[in-house]
């Protein structure tokens, strides 16, 4: 008897944990009506499908494991970043902005404007055949998609949606390539320093725009380890990591998260943030991959040549079968397997790479 009643209140007690999981998930759920997704091809989900550009996705062997296995101009061999995050807070991926031909939805439940090949700056990747969404350009068309919304559901409805609403950037990494690109004229007009200022002072502009278009919950994320891609190990015959990629990355990182705490100090209450360190993430990934899965940290997945990164993934590349053994899907951009995992620890109590405080703590401001 005394043996049925422990299982009765075992089962009783499971319940109960059952269901206050279930209420803390849709109540966080509810806390974030939409999510609007900035940046590159880190995040892009099908934007570049509608651009006359070299930048796109929308083919084979690109979301191979994707579901139903068909590209949809992520840059991944499944999904990415954006779809992650999206999950984990009870909402459906944003839709490309661009797929609205018609120009008149509202996107209630969130858009992405992330383009593969964007950057802070207007002029990265600025040149014919290099079409991409800079991110001034995306900011933009938020506001088209704000003053859709007020007109929609009123002013301040419309304040309160934003105001609980996630905004999530990822962007910068392609302005840094851009730097070290021979055919940029930035690293002969511009030392490093300067470089990093410039693209600071910008995106801090572009935040405050945001900022008064009703935005007050930002995930923002750091640049990685760049000289440690595939394509950057090419620039040495031993395949390690190219320093002076890295080293302007960290300059940035160090420069971004002073500008965001400046921002914080000014902005009180109605600039809110959680940062990814995904430079020291990424390293640690590298230097110790068993620790998460990993087997396979310098060479791409899916490509051509050496490390698989002497071009992009195409249908004529060599792909791998252990794909989420990979840290890196193609010569820039990380597997399925590695963008869920750094998702994981946005919400998490990784303080060393989630700071200041994470995105479950972020969300229930």
């Amino acid at each position: 008897m005394a043996s049925t009643k422990t299982k009765l209140l075992n089962s009783c007690v499971l319940i109960i944990a059952i269901l206050l999981v279930l209420q803390f998930n849709m109540s966080r759920a509810q806390k974030v009506p939409a999510m609007y997704v900035f940046g590159d091809s880190l995040v892009d989900v099908g934007n570049n499908n509608y651009l006359e550009t070299f930048f796109r996705a929308n083919f084979l062997f690109n979301g191979i494991d994707f579901p139903g296995g068909k590209p949809t101009g992520r840059f991944s061999n499944g999904k990415n970043a954006a779809d992650f995050i999206a999950e984990n807070i009870g909402l459906p991926t944003p839709p490309p902005y661009l797929s609205d031909s018609n120009k008149n939805n509202v996107f209630l439940q969130g858009v992405s404007f992330a383009s593969g090949g964007a950057g802070i700056l207007n002029s990265t990747n600025d040149h014919p055949y290099n079409g991409t969404i800079y991110l001034s350009k995306q900011v933009g068309y938020f506001y088209e998609v704000q003053q859709r919304l007020i007109k929609k559901i009123g002013e301040n409805a419309a304040k309160k949606h934003l105001k609980n609403s996630l905004f999530a950037i990822v962007i910068g990494s392609n302005d840094i390539f851009n730097y070290f690109n021979k055919k940029s004229k930035n690293n002969l007009t511009k030392s490093p320093q300067e470089y990093i200022d410039l693209m600071i002072s910008t995106f801090s502009d572009q935040l405050m725009q945001l900022q008064g278009l009703g935005g007050r919950k930002y995930l923002i994320v750091g640049i990685g380890p760049l000289g440690c891609t595939p394509s950057q190990r090419l620039r040495n015959s031993l395949e390690n990591c190219y320093d002076e990629a890295n080293n302007l990355a960290t300059i940035y990182n160090k420069a971004l998260q002073s500008m965001l705490q400046k921002l914080k100090s000014n902005l009180k209450e109605n600039f809110n943030y959680s940062y990814l360190n995904i430079y020291d993430f990424l390293i640690d990934s590298i230097q110790n991959p068993t620790t998460y899965g990993f087997l396979e940290v310098k060479s791409a997945c899916c490509g051509i040549g050496r490390l698989y990164a002497e071009g992009p993934c195409i249908p004529i590349s060599t792909y791998c079968p252990n794909r989420s053994d990979h840290i890196f899907w193609d010569e820039v951009h990380p597997t399925e397997a590695t963008a869920k995992i750094l998702v994981s620890t946005l919400f998490n109590n990784a303080k060393q790479y989630v700071t200041p405080m994470n995105l479950v703590n972020l969300l229930a401001l």
